[in-house]
């Protein structure tokens, strides 16, 4: 072992003072505190480093710059739903509404001219004061736009349904509004006043395929199920949607409009907004089916609608590409339905049925040369059952016979003075 020999280096010589400094024992642990904590810390970035290389290799870590992704903001264009049912509506809206139509309805009017007249001035000459009377006399005529409602096409060939008090008037003329804005002549196929219902076709000569609607089934309906109006609102705004609920199912109701008044019964009733011009759109379910054709509102009530069953319409549908026509079974009489009250005031043997009688206005209660007619039916005849369907005010004789054709043979239970008989019949045909 050498000794260093210290006397070769030229090293600065100490004095007292700075040796003594040195030996002070605060500032020698101060820099004992120092070099620990400086080499401290290099010793664990040192091994920080060494363990981060060998965890990398291990786990085979790439060391390519992260990316980082910025979150999606949509535009103000685009709109998420927020639940299963509004993506549902949504979805049905946007199938349905180029099937569904406005019907503008327009008519010749006449124009007027206005003149003014003198009353004196045959007897007095020109009189000294100006007084003239105005007049009107018709120059012409002009094709105005006088009302409108909804339809929707049922067949790619242009059929459309409707409501029959939307297209009554039999001297107008009648146009389709697409959805896209497309302007179409159409005829009137035919009318169906008992249900309030109509068929009418885009011209021949056009697009032989049209959108199309879907037909649900009303008979399974649920009252609280979630419903879509499609219609053209006030007339004005074409294709409003509005949604609710069934609020009621079975309903009868006496209802006006378009020169028409007419009780319908077994109709849907719907808390979805139904506006004036929303008459004769589809009441949809949220697959997308139609399953009633709006035609009402009941006033001043809010938010009370209400749509014909669309499984009443399908035969009308049916009839018009097969017959070209709409027929109904006809029986041909004039009745009114039994309840406890009518049966107290009147003193009648039984509390439900059907009461034959004479019309308000004194029209005879058997239809001269109907099927009731010819069966034997008369007046005060009280029908109990058809083909063994109770007849009372939820199952009215109306609502029974329209599920039968013309010309399909029925039994009737009749109460006739006391007695029960029976009556086997032959249904006549009715039609526009």
């Amino acid at each position: 072992m050498k000794l260093l020999d210290f006397s070769k280096f030229n090293l600065p010589k100490l004095k007292a003072p700075e040796i003594k400094f040195l030996r002070n024992p605060i500032f020698t642990l101060i820099l004992i505190i120092f070099f620990s904590s400086f080499f401290g810390f290099l010793a664990g970035a040192v091994f920080n480093a060494k363990f981060y290389w060998l965890l990398k290799d291990f786990l085979n870590i790439k060391t390519s710059p992260p990316i980082i992704e910025k979150p999606i903001v949509p535009s103000e264009s685009i709109y998420l739903p927020q639940t299963s049912q509004e993506e549902a509506i949504i979805s049905v809206v946007n199938e349905v509404s180029p099937a569904v139509v406005s019907i503008i309805i327009s008519k010749d009017l006449p124009v007027l001219e206005e003149y003014y007249i003198s009353p004196f001035e045959e007897f007095f000459g020109q009189p000294f004061f100006e007084f003239k009377i105005p007049q009107y006399r018709q120059k012409g005529v002009e094709k105005k736009e006088i009302g409108g409602g909804t339809g929707f096409i049922v067949s790619e060939d242009g059929m459309i349904l409707t409501n029959a008090h939307v297209v009554s008037d039999k001297e107008a003329d009648y146009t389709i509004l697409t959805n896209d804005g497309q302007k179409y002549p159409a005829k009137i196929l035919a009318r169906d006043y008992l249900r309030d219902l109509a068929i009418i076709k885009i011209e021949k000569g056009y697009s032989p395929k049209f959108p199309v609607v879907r037909l649900g089934n009303s008979d399974k309906l649920q009252i609280g199920q979630t419903v879509i109006a499609i219609g053209n609102a006030l007339g004005e705004f074409r294709n409003t949607v509005s949604v609710g609920v069934i609020s009621g199912l079975g309903r009868t109701i006496t209802a006006s409009g378009g020169g028409m008044i007419e009780t319908l019964e077994d109709v849907i009733q719907t808390d979805a907004a139904i506006n004036r011009g929303n008459s004769g759109g589809p009441l949809l379910n949220l697959k997308g089916e139609v399953i009633g054709v709006n035609f009402a509102i009941a006033q001043p009530a809010e938010n009370i609608g209400f749509a014909i069953p669309i499984n009443q319409a399908k035969k009308d549908i049916e009839q018009v590409k097969t017959l070209g026509k709409i027929v109904y079974p006809f029986l041909g009489v004039r009745y009114l339905l039994i309840t406890e009250k009518i049966q107290r005031e009147n003193n009648l043997p039984v509390s439900y049925g059907a009461w034959i009688v004479r019309g308000g206005q004194g029209e005879e209660a058997i239809f001269p040369g109907s099927a009731a007619q010819k069966a034997g039916l008369k007046e005060n005849d009280i029908i109990l059952e058809f083909n063994g369907e109770k007849i009372i005010p939820e199952n009215s004789l109306a609502k029974i016979i329209m599920k039968y054709n013309p010309g399909d043979k029925v039994v009737l239970k009749v109460l006739r003075n006391g007695q029960e008989k029976i009556f086997e019949v032959v249904l006549g045909e009715r039609s526009e």
